[in-house]
């Protein structure tokens, strides 16, 4: 094994992802046009349009439903909480400006302000955007305790939050691209030239 594929073994070992859960990027579906820096055109799952939340804030739709909303990539992170492969998605890399929002649901979830890079081959931050955006678990699945992070609004499985962070928190909130839809920041405007 070269160096390269055994970091990466190491990695995935450490986090306790199954490399059998691993899904493909870019998925049949609605889509929109997202380019990471460096990168081609890239397709990136849309939140279905007719996703929208109860009385009570929240969306709860039955899995039959989803299956049909989502791109079958998707639906596996987000519904049967499957694991991307690492360094598999350009979220990872990204270092733009602007907000990642739940890939399901369209909830607020993270800031760019709060992403770093953890080495890990996820999209990888120290804090969620409030507090509220995210519900964790305990999940004792893969013969370990963790702490599983969902969408507070949907319940779709985003990924798992660790405690060897960076400050401020310590926290590493180690997500998929999968379950994450990135909407980059506006530009400043630019005044107009007098003449």
């Amino acid at each position: 094994m070269n160096p390269k594929n055994t970091l990466i073994a190491a990695l995935v070992a450490a986090c306790g992802i199954a490399i059998a859960s691993c899904v493909a990027v870019n998925a049949p579906g609605p889509t929109a046009a997202v380019a990471a820096p460096g990168a081609a055109k890239s397709s990136l799952p849309l939140p279905p349009p007719s996703v929208k939340p109860d009385k009570n804030g929240k969306v709860d739709l039955p899995n039959d439903q989803w299956a049909k909303l989502l791109p079958p990539a998707v639906y596996n992170v987000t519904r049967n909480a499957g694991t991307e492969a690492p360094f598999s998605h350009p979220y990872a890399e990204l270092h733009e400006k602007g907000t990642f929002i739940c890939a399901d649901c369209g909830l607020l979830l993270f800031s760019s302000e709060t992403k770093f890079d953890s080495g890990t081959g996820w999209p990888s931050f120290w804090a969620p955007i409030r507090k509220t955006a995210v519900t964790e678990i305990t999940d004792n699945t893969l013969g370990m305790s963790r702490t599983e992070v969902r969408c507070s609004r949907c319940g779709a499985h985003l990924g798992h939050v660790f405690d060897d962070g960076p400050r401020p928190t310590g926290l590493r909130y180690c997500m998929n691209g999968l379950a994450l839809k990135f909407i980059p920041a506006e530009a400043p405007k630019k005044p107009a030239k007098k003449s």
